[in-house]
């Protein structure tokens, strides 16, 4: 299955350079995930970009330790973590499998930890504050197109999940538009955390936050850094009207 978010894997490598020098990942990051909390933190994102829902039969521990780039041990006792913490399922038989818990919504609001989703969020708005900073003037025609798509059909969804799965596409689009493909890997792994550790924002504030997006996008395209990074900061605290 392939991931909306591209393929799985952690970010042992640099980021491919975007314009004007590398963004490596191994000095934004830190501390990288354990093998662990990788597999949650993109099971969780699959759910929130709908490439799996509660019920749904996740891939075998094989095939997600090939996609995530770590090894099948490592997927299977973070697989039987996520049993035991009762987000997944697990079912034998014929029909058994890994899969994702009925309730998970449910399961997931007893993890919710707003301190760490805060300090989380700080550092995601950090690395946006940074790509657009690096990539300031520098952002080629048509890169932004796919971007633009989103923020139009953000404007347009009703309905709450599609929303939010528009939303988190947005964030990693624009990570891979303005960092490469391994700068989106890095922004995947904050987003899937940030799915178990918060609660989803009620679709008002979305929408505010998409008028962020148009800004932002509006910014890039005049290579307007100042004003740029403006738009970045002003989506964490979007309110509706």
């Amino acid at each position: 299955m392939v991931n909306a978010a591209g393929k799985f894997g952690p970010y042992k490598q640099p980021a491919p350079a975007p314009a004007g020098g590398a963004l490596d990942t191994r000095v934004l990051a830190g501390r990288g995930p354990t093998g662990a909390e990788l597999v949650r933190s993109r099971i969780a994102l699959r759910i929130r970009l709908k490439s799996e829902s509660p019920g749904d039969r996740l891939p075998d521990a094989g095939v997600l330790a090939e996609e995530l780039g770590i090894s099948e041990i490592t997927v299977r006792r973070a697989l039987e973590g996520m049993c035991q913490d009762g987000l997944l399922d697990r079912r034998r038989g014929r029909a058994g499998g890994t899969f994702v818990a009925a309730d998970w919504d449910t399961v997931v609001a007893v993890l919710h930890d707003a301190e760490e989703a805060d300090s989380l969020d700080s550092f995601h708005v950090l690395l946006e504050c940074g790509l657009v900073a690096h990539t300031s003037g520098e952002v080629p025609d048509g890169r932004l197109d796919g971007l633009r798509a989103l923020v139009d059909e953000m404007d347009l969804a009703e309905d709450p999940a599609r929303l939010l799965e528009l939303e988190t596409r947005f964030h990693l689009d624009l990570a891979e538009a303005l960092g490469g493909a391994g700068i989106r890997e890095f922004a995947a792994d904050l987003l899937g955390r940030q799915c178990l550790l918060r609660p989803a924002p009620e679709p008002a504030v979305v929408r505010a936050r998409n008028r962020c997006h148009a800004d932002l996008l509006d910014e890039l395209a005049r290579g307007a850094m100042d004003p740029a990074v403006r738009a970045v900061k002003a989506h964490r605290h979007a309110t509706p009207d």
